[in-house]
């Protein structure tokens, strides 16, 4: 099975990568790194799917030649990663030079395979040293957060194609901590609201540092997931309404308008930070490009039981990925189309993330992932369509290069586009990576 597009299908400057994050592949156990919440939070009974952890993951400490040879070998044109701050700063205070080291390499391997390194810095990986301090909670962690930045720009900012200061702020605050299914595992409306407008100002912290410091091409990576009503029923309709307003307004509108949607700071009423209108400005300093994590949509139905937000989600009729994510790829395309008109303007946008969770197996050496190459396929359609329509659209990165630690669900799911046994580490590119090698002219 083959995609229906071909690389000349896009712009000549469009880019095609894969993406990772740190604590999902490298092995949090090698190279002087600290212990992370993630750590903290995966050794608490029942939080992680069989008390799974990151402290081994795909080893790619040791494998990054080996995965970068994959990424050159499938036509990719760049390679996504993030800087774990608990390798670089494992008491969330002092350097770790093997840290920095291993980044430097890495760095240098991904140049020398003619990719581009894009570089997240954040992805979820908050020293447990800091997590003791009230990490996202404390308002510190935004001047925590730009030293880091500065130290890691200061080693390997000079090679950087691109660089987002943090990946999905909704799950680093609201997942993490209202609902309570990441780590540090809260469930507290205080935390969350403080959180999710510190993780605003970290982000412009970061941002000034690495300007003042010469950066350039710097973003931030959002996610979205498409608010679709279960119903016409008002109650449904406005539920959504106030899914939207956490899930997808909140970060953009701060970014771009230098507000919080109103519906959404009336529940965080008496919550949150004192004076916090007065970071606004420099949370909406302009960006140099968006990145959009899309996966699917939620299908949102009021619920009385809860007092606030009144809502829950119910099962949908589409087809279903292994997370039990319906697939819906008109999603991509509206997000695509509306950032542009009524957020970002021109500012370009990059797909950072989009990808499947599918139960796949070896047969005979080989995994046909056809429903993995199916997504895909829709998916990098509706990317066409909001090209066609005016859209800024930069690049796409599937997620995921490996098959990796999914958080909270472990080793169970599997994201990849290359097969990786946890007993071995033996790597086996599966028939998507092989359609993605087809169709972008790799070797």
């Amino acid at each position: 099975m083959a995609f229906s597009f071909r690389r000349s299908d896009f712009p000549d400057d469009f880019i095609f990568g894969a993406a990772t994050a740190a604590y999902q592949i490298e092995g949090a156990s090698f190279g002087g790194a600290g212990p992370s919440h993630w750590d903290t939070f995966a050794a608490t009974p029942g939080n992680v799917a069989n008390a799974e952890t990151g402290a081994i993951a795909c080893d790619h400490y040791h494998r990054y030649g080996e995965d970068l040879d994959l990424l050159r070998s499938g036509g990719f044109d760049a390679y996504r990663f993030s800087t774990s701050w608990a390798r670089v700063m494992p008491d969330g205070k002092n350097v770790n030079p093997e840290g920095l080291d291993f980044y430097d390499r890495l760095a240098d391997a991904t140049l020398e395979r003619g990719l581009k390194p894009f570089l997240t810095l954040y992805h979820w990986d908050l020293p447990a040293a800091l997590a003791d301090l009230g990490g996202w909670r404390n308002r510190d962690v935004a001047s925590w957060f730009a030293d880091y930045s500065s130290i890691v720009m200061d080693r390997i900012g000079d090679r950087m194609a691109a660089v987002a200061t943090i990946n999905e702020p909704w799950c680093v605050t609201w997942l993490s901590h209202f609902w309570g299914i990441h780590a540090p595992g809260l469930r507290d409306i205080r935390a969350a609201a403080r959180s999710m407008h510190h993780v605003l100002l970290a982000h412009a912290r970061a941002i000034e540092a690495m300007r003042a410091a010469g950066h350039g091409n710097l973003g931030i990576v959002l996610n979205f997931e498409h608010a679709n009503p279960a119903s016409d029923a008002a109650e449904d309709v406005s539920a959504a309404a106030c899914y939207d307003g956490f899930y997808n307004r909140w970060f953009i509108e701060a970014i771009t308008r230098k507000t919080y949607p109103e519906v959404i700071l009336e529940g965080f009423a008496g919550h949150m930070p004192d004076g916090y209108e007065k970071d606004m400005e420099a949370i909406s300093a302009p960006l140099d490009w968006l990145g959009v994590n899309y996966y699917t949509r939620s299908n949102v139905a009021a619920d009385p039981e809860v007092a606030w937000p009144s809502l829950k989600s119910v099962p949908g009729p589409l087809p279903k990925t292994d997370m039990g994510w319906e697939i819906y790829p008109d999603g991509l395309y509206g997000f695509l189309t509306r950032l542009h008109r009524d957020y970002t303007g021109e500012t370009p946008i990059i797909v950072t993330e989009n990808g499947m969770a599918w139960d796949d197996h070896l047969v005979d050496g080989r995994i046909d992932d056809r429903e993995r190459i199916a997504y895909f396929d829709t998916h990098l359609a509706a990317v066409r369509r909001a090209i066609a329509d005016g859209a800024p659209v930069k690049g796409y990165f599937g997620w995921s290069l490996l098959d990796n630690y999914e958080w909270a669900l472990g080793y169970g799911k599997r994201f990849g586009m290359v097969h990786v046994d946890y007993d071995t580490q033996k790597r086996t590119p599966k028939a998507s990576f092989e359609a993605f090698r087809h169709a972008i002219g790799g070797n």
